[in-house]
């Protein structure tokens, strides 16, 4: 069970980062995938910053979320130069 809600955890948040830095997403297992190692990258600065997100699922999604967009736009730099 656990797995299947990282999963959707990871596609929403992945649909969500896509639509805010691209526009629109990046298919299922695009999503599921910019999702997951957006919440890693996520979990990794807001513990950086001292910020701690409560709220289960909704806390999980946006941590994720914003995770994935500073991934994505890490990503659009590199691909830039």
């Amino acid at each position: 069970m656990a797995l299947i809600i990282a999963l959707l955890i990871g596609a929403v948040a992945g649909w969500l980062a896509g639509v805010i830095v691209r526009g629109h997403g990046f298919g299922l297992l695009g999503n599921i995938v910019v999702g997951i190692i957006g919440a890693v990258v996520g979990g990794f600065v807001l513990r950086a910053l001292g910020i701690f997100i409560a709220g289960g699922i909704v806390g999980s999604i946006l941590g994720a979320t914003l995770g994935a967009v500073v991934l994505l736009a890490l990503i659009g730099v590199i691909k830039r130069v």
